[in-house]
């Protein structure tokens, strides 16, 4: 069995914390060094400036400020902190994209049961999408009220479409690839718990048995078969 991607008393990694190949997807990630290495500046800034005041004050001379340069070189990446926030969310959703891919990919190569990777991907999912405080809470926040996106929606489906290759390549009786209708209910159910369970700030984040409901929830439409 796969190991878990995190613990639960274990932070999911930061949002400024990109694999370079994610760094190279983004189209509208500057290209060249100097110009990364000054947007991951202001969003480390950014970060440090919602831990401490949460987005009450929050500006772009203040992050600029806190970033060590004028507020007119943050205005050659982005026109607002609308737009400093968004950059941010768009980027670790592809960063939680590209870590499903890796592990999915590891549990082909591992010829994994089927079950033991839902729970996996599921952790995963809610390790990423659903628990931590301070600046990321305020993010998880904001991302999920903007979940109706077309760019959420098609890496959503990008996602889901990854999952059933795995069972696809897996083919294991127990788990026999899913049609249209089951892939969706499957995935959204778990995605839009942990969604429901954020904007609430529903103290179940973090549970075990919270975690494990979001299995049942997914297990369900998965092994339910030929319809």
């Amino acid at each position: 069995m796969l190991g878990h991607p995190y613990s639960h008393s274990e932070a999911p990694p930061a949002m400024t914390d990109l694999p370079e190949d994610v760094v190279e997807s983004m189209r509208k990630t500057p290209r060249q060094a100097r110009a990364w290495a000054t947007c991951r500046t202001i969003f480390a800034a950014t970060l440090q400036l919602l831990d401490r005041g949460g987005e009450q004050g929050l500006t772009t001379n203040r992050v600029a400020e806190r970033a060590g340069f004028s507020v007119g070189t943050l205005y050659q990446y982005f026109p607002n902190m609308e737009a400093v926030l968004a950059a941010m969310i768009d980027l670790e959703r592809r960063r939680v994209l590209a870590g499903l891919d890796r592990l999915l990919s590891r549990a082909e190569t591992e010829q994994a049961h089927p079950l033991d990777v839902l729970r996996e991907v599921v952790a995963y999912l809610l390790a990423n999408f659903g628990l931590g405080g301070g600046a990321r809470r305020i993010l998880l926040r904001r991302a999920w009220r903007h979940d109706h996106l077309p760019p959420v929606v098609a890496l959503v489906q990008a996602g889901a479409a990854r999952i059933r290759l795995f069972i696809a390549r897996r083919a294991h009786p127990a788990f026999p690839v899913p049609d249209e209708a089951a892939l969706f209910a499957a995935t959204r159910a778990v995605l839009g718990t942990i969604r429901a369970a954020v904007l609430e700030d529903s103290p179940l984040l973090g549970r075990p048995e919270f975690e494990e409901m979001l299995v049942r929830l997914a297990l369900g439409p998965l092994t339910a078969g030929p319809r």
